[in-house]
This record gives C-alpha cells, sequence and structure tokens, in this order.
C-alpha cells in the first residue's frame, strides 16, 4: 500500500512539474514571437525535433533495447506516428498559433478546457456518471485557468475568431495525446514512448515546414537573447514539459492528469510576473487557491482504494 501510494505521488508531482514547465514554454513562445520573426509551424519543429533528439540520445544510452524492441513492432510504430504527428506535433502547433493570434495566458486557458472533453470521454467510455469530486475538481481547475487568464474580467477574453479556433484545436489535440498513448505507455513506458512520439513529431514538422516553402528560406536572424530562450524552451518548456507531464498522466491517468494541468497559468502568471514585471491582482491569488485545491481533490480521488 505505501509503495501504491508513493507511486500516485510521483505521478502527481510528475504532472505538475510538467504542467508548469508547459505554462513555462507559453511565455518563452510570446517572447519569441515578439522578438523574431519565427513563424508558430517552424518554432513548434524546432522545438520538437530538438527535444525528440535528446530524448533519443537518453534512449540510446539508457534503453537501447527497448528502443530496438518499439520500432521493430509495426503496430506499436504505426501508433507512435499518429501519436507523434496528430497528437505531440499538433498540440505544440495549434498552441503556439493561438498564442500568436491572442497570448500566452489566453491560449493556456482555452487549452485547459481539454479537461471538460478527457471527463466528458471518461464517462462515455466507462458508461458512469460524473462523480461528485470529480466534478468539484473540474469546477475548480477551470475557475483557476479562467481567473489567471482574465483577471476576473470576462471581456478580457474578447479575441480574434482564429485565436479561438486555435485554442480549441488546441485543447482537442490535448485531449488526443494524453489519452491516445495509454495502451503504449502500459507495454512500453511513458519515457521511450513520449521521446519516439517527439521525434516522430519533429519529423512531421520538417516535412510540413519543407512542403510550405518555410526550411528552403532559412531560419530567420536570431540574436543571443532569443536563442538562449529558444534553447530552454526545447529542453525545460518540451522535453522537461512533455516528458515529465505524460509520465505523470501514465501514473494518476488522463482524466486527474489533465486537472493537475490547471497548473499551467498559475506557472504562467509567476513566470510572467518575474519575468516581465505584471503585477498580481486579487484574481491572480483567487486562482491559486483554487489551483491547490484541485490538487488536494486530486490526491484524495487518486488514493482512494
Amino acid at each position: 500500500m505505501e509503495r501504491t501510494d508513493n507511486r500516485q505521488l510521483m505521478g502527481i508531482v510528475s504532472t505538475l512539474a510538467g504542467a508548469i514547465a508547459w505554462g513555462f514554454s507559453g511565455t518563452c513562445v510570446q517572447y519569441l514571437f515578439s522578438s523574431t520573426a519565427l513563424d508558430p509551424i517552424l518554432l513548434t519543429t524546432i522545438r520538437q525535433f530538438g527535444a525528440g533528439l535528446v530524448f533519443l540520445v537518453v534512449l540510446l544510452a539508457t534503453q537501447k533495447d527497448t528502443l530496438r524492441a518499439m520500432l521493430a513492432d509495426r503496430p506499436t510504430l504505426k501508433r507512435l506516428v499518429i501519436f507523434g504527428s496528430c497528437g505531440l506535433f499538433l498540440n505544440s502547433a495549434v498552441y503556439a498559433t493561438a498564442i500568436s493570434y491572442t497570448n500566452a495566458g489566453t491560449a493556456t486557458v482555452l487549452q485547459s478546457l481539454n479537461i471538460v472533453f478527457v471527463l466528458a470521454i471518461s464517462c462515455l467510455r466507462e458508461r458512469r456518471r460524473p462523480q461528485q469530486l470529480e466534478l468539484v475538481a473540474l469546477v475548480c481547475a477551470l475557475a483557476a485557468t479562467f481567473l489567471i487568464a482574465t483577471h476576473g474580467d470576462p471581456t478580457a477574453i474578447h479575441m480574434p475568431i482564429l485565436g479561438l479556433f486555435f485554442g480549441i484545436a488546441t485543447a482537442a489535440a490535448a485531449t488526443f495525446y494524453t489519452m491516445y498513448p495509454r495502451p503504449l505507455f502500459e507495454r512500453w513506458g511513458s519515457f521511450p514512448v513520449t521521446g519516439i512520439g517527439m521525434l516522430l513529431g519533429g519529423i512531421t514538422g520538417l516535412v510540413v515546414c519543407t512542403a510550405n516553402g518555410t526550411i528552403p528560406e532559412g531560419i530567420p536572424p536570431l540574436d543571443l537573447a532569443s536563442i538562449a530562450v529558444l534553447a530552454v524552451a526545447v529542453l525545460v518548456g518540451t522535453f522537461g514539459a512533455y516528458g515529465l507531464f505524460l509520465h505523470g498522466i501514465s501514473i494518476v491517468g488522463p482524466l486527474w492528469g489533465n486537472m493537475l494541468g490547471a497548473a499551467e497559468p498559475v506557472s504562467a502568471t509567476v513566470i510572467t510576473a518575474l519575468w516581465l514585471g505584471t503585477a498580481f491582482s486579487w484574481a491572480d491569488w483567487a486562482g491559486l487557491a483554487l489551483m491547490v485545491a484541485t490538487i488536494f481533490l486530486v490526491a484524495i480521488q487518486t488514493n482512494r482504494p
């Protein structure tokens, strides 16, 4: 029992760390859009391919036999291609695009709609009604993201129609990439599945950039600060974020993992305040409190027998 409790705690901590890193990546993306001529697809390709290479190096050093077995299994390879291209790459691409039309906070709160999608799909699959604790955690998580992103002002979420479209598309893609690889996680483990999926997502981006003419034109000029932010976005906001978040979800499950994903706008708010000097408001503190409540509810639910 103690080992199970420790594993659940590790899953919660890992999911939270990944969500915080993902919120940080949104701030990095917004900074890069404001300081460079990188477009969303090219930026996503660099992040995914770079992080995929890091995953590959680690896998070759630590899980070479698992890597070889995965790539030799054709059904697994097919699912990995779908996971990498339609899950990881698509999620990052539409998220970056949503940021380009709105901002990191608004894009993050729209992505948090995936909590609703995951809960609905989970209930339909299991042919049950939502549990009371699930609904309470859902309300807390959505309220937290709303308050963090809008500072309590509903008019602050007004946005271009394309921003709304890509924000909802981000939520749909996030729902897919957190639920689809579950059988792969159970068979191979979260790290190798995430790593190969990330590399395949980066290759998908290279194909898209080649087809639309972005790669032939080359990467636009970057100053040292932008290069540093891009490197951190690859290592922390992509390699770290996806690796930790999906590992946590492989333990606590996609439903509660996505509830914990409400930490994303919290991290985005804190990082923005520290980095760009944005002041905290009453809504920020209220959102932080609701996020803490969500974490406790998830901890209670995942440790129930």
